[in-house]
């Protein structure tokens, strides 16, 4: 993959908002406290947006979700060395971290939809809620808090401008 930085696991983010350009975030079965936006690994011969739409869908069951934005460059975030040694096994690679495409997607549907344990694939999440760019920052495990940071750096535009919210009124 074009600019892929070597000796990282390809990998896709969505930052997910809804109307009110709130961001989804899920807390990790396996870490309790850990809030995260949906992320996973490319498969081998996946374009990252196609990843992006297969992630979300599997881990957060939404389908109905249109693309905004992506971040145009990769983001990279190192693995704490317990974390390595574990995801290195899991995944059977020789990992330093993840470097991350990142995809702002709005929900379009009504968030019934958000179902955690779809039957996709293995439940990650344990819950999930809507938070301000500043609480997913905060919220983030420590290693992937400057990665959220750039995240929420790149979009900052579409939630301070208001562009990533829907108006189709024509009333004022």
């Amino acid at each position: 993959m074009e600019g892929l930085p070597s000796g990282y696991r390809p990998n896709v983010g969505v930052c997910l908002i809804n109307d009110d350009n709130m961001v989804f975030v899920a807390s990790r079965l396996n870490v309790p406290g850990a809030w995260q936006m949906p992320q996973g690994g490319i498969e081998e011969g996946e374009e990252p947006k196609s990843a992006a739409i297969r992630e979300l869908r599997e881990e957060t069951g939404v389908v109905s979700a249109e693309i905004i934005d992506e971040v145009s460059e990769w983001l990279t975030y190192d693995f704490p060395p317990a974390v390595k040694a574990k995801v290195n096994r899991l995944w059977r690679g020789e990992w330093h971290g993840q470097a991350q495409k990142w995809f702002l997607m709005r929900l379009t549907a009504d968030e019934s939809e958000i179902n955690l344990a779809s039957g996709e694939a293995d439940a990650e999440f344990s819950e999930w809620k809507w938070a301000t760019p500043e609480q997913v920052i905060e919220q983030a495990v420590d290693y992937k808090r400057p990665t959220y940071e750039e995240v929420m750096k790149k979009f900052r535009p579409y939630f301070d401008s208001g562009k990533a919210t829907k108006c189709y009124s024509t009333k004022w």
